[in-house]
């Protein structure tokens, strides 16, 4: 397929979204890593999909990631992390040292999400002989995710907000989740209520920057690209919850 010889010269995308544009006005410079989700050249970067059945309005074919051109780079990529891993691993090393760099340069804070469109446990990916996370080789970088995986971070600079589904067989894992204290991103169609599973709703639209949302609190997020009209639980109709509640 040509992967091994067509490798990408970056793995991160910069200021790739409206959110992150969004990010730089509160002086954060922000690189995404976009893979293709799911199970792919027979592995799964989204354990937690099926049973929060959001394969189907994942955010993957939205915007821009609908263009043919931008599925190839994210199986291209998602080949290279599993066959090529050392290749991955230092070529992503490089893509953040030169957002560290660039960030300096601009008088900005920088930032990385590795799970754009992937929910991998980036803390246990380590190199250097097995001995380092990202994590702990850029100290001063702030890292965060999404993910439907609920645990307490190992690192102080990553933060991770859970990713609700309201699947029966995922409440095992919301409820992990809530004794871990997480907050939640729930995807809302019809309008993004003020109070849900009574905590305060916060426009999670505004922005990326979910690391600076105050504790405790729900992360609204507008239904986009195939979840608009995805019947999937993943999406929580507002209009019902604000009958259930009148």
């Amino acid at each position: 397929m040509g992967f091994k010889e067509d490798k990408p010269k970056s793995l991160l995308s910069v200021e790739a979204d409206p959110k992150t544009k969004k990010g730089k006005a509160k002086n954060w410079l922000t690189g995404i890593l976009y893979l293709f989700p799911h199970k792919a050249f027979g592995f799964d970067i989204c354990p937690a999909a099926e049973r929060a059945q959001c394969a189907e309005p994942c955010l993957n074919l939205a915007g821009k990631g609908a263009m043919t051109s931008v599925q190839a780079s994210r199986i291209r990529k998602t080949w290279l992390f599993h066959n090529e891993r050392e290749w991955f691993m230092a070529q992503l090393y490089r893509d953040i040292e030169a957002l560290e760099r660039r960030a300096a340069r601009e008088g900005m804070r920088p930032a990385v999400r590795l799970n754009g469109t992937s929910d991998i446990n980036w803390e246990e990916i380590r190199f250097g002989n097995g001995k380092y996370s990202l994590m702990e080789c850029f100290p001063m970088v702030q890292y965060y995710d999404y993910s439907k995986l609920p645990r307490v971070p190992q690192n102080r600079n990553y933060h991770l907000t859970f990713s609700y589904s309201a699947a029966p067989e995922f409440q095992v894992l919301v409820k992990k989740a809530l004794k871990f204290q997480m907050n939640m991103a729930v995807v809302f169609r019809g309008g993004i209520p003020t109070e849900f599973m009574g905590r305060p709703v916060v426009n999670g639209d505004e922005d990326d920057l979910r690391f600076l949302d105050p504790e405790g609190c729900i992360v609204g997020l507008k239904a986009k690209g195939l979840a608009k009209k995805s019947t999937s639980p993943l999406v929580v109709d507002a209009k019902i919850i604000a009958r259930q509640a009148a």
